[in-house]
């Protein structure tokens, strides 16, 4: 796999308290994502969280679209996406160098200064992982295959509360236009500092 950790990014995307304690039922997923992302680091990744918020009341919403005006509608809704709920899970808190994007669409492109920091740090790989598969992955693969970015999924980093679509996603669909591996073996392509 030709792969320079300088040239990459690691995504980790909305791993946020609340929703990994709603969508992950591995419990071996956060430590293996805490693994990957500390992995990166010493190997010279740029590493991003991407996590969702919304202003308050949600002015971000529009009536068309029916995910942000099932959040804008309720209030207890909004609360998941914030305070402890709405922070990036504990355990893979951000480090000195990590960028954080805050994002309130569906994607970690759409609406946020993501694919500039991406220029700015001169990346061409993406290693992207999170819950859930069928939502934030699926979104954020298919635009970074349009913008021109060589991908790597972390399946046994991903989550998803329909087993079935999250199957055919990282079996059927992703490897179309995304190299799909496991956390151990995405590891063994890394170096273990950076040069």
């Amino acid at each position: 796999m030709p792969f320079d950790p300088k040239r990459s990014a690691l995504l980790s995307m909305d791993l946020q308290a609340g929703i990994v304690s709603m969508y992950v039922k591995d419990d071996a997923l956060i430590p293996r994502a805490k693994s990957l992302i500390d992995h990166a680091r010493r190997a010279g990744m740029q590493v991003i969280h991407v996590k969702v918020g919304f202003r308050p009341n949600v002015p971000e919403a529009s009536p068309r679209n029916r995910f942000l005006s099932a959040v804008k509608s309720s209030p207890r809704h909004q609360q998941f996406f914030q305070e402890e709920s709405g922070a990036i899970h504990p355990a893979l808190a951000p480090a000195a160098g990590d960028l954080v994007v805050t994002k309130n669409r569906i994607g970690a492109f759409a609406g946020t200064d993501l694919d500039l920091l991406l220029r700015a740090h001169d990346i061409d790989n993406l290693v992207v992982f999170g819950v859930a598969t069928s939502g934030v992955v699926l979104s954020t693969v298919l635009t970074a295959l349009d913008t021109d970015y060589n991908i790597f999924v972390i399946r046994d980093c991903c989550a998803d509360l329909d087993p079935d679509l999250h199957q055919a996603l990282l079996d059927k669909f992703f490897p179309r236009f995304a190299t799909v591996l496991t956390a151990s073996e995405f590891l063994k392509s890394l170096p273990n500092e950076a040069k």
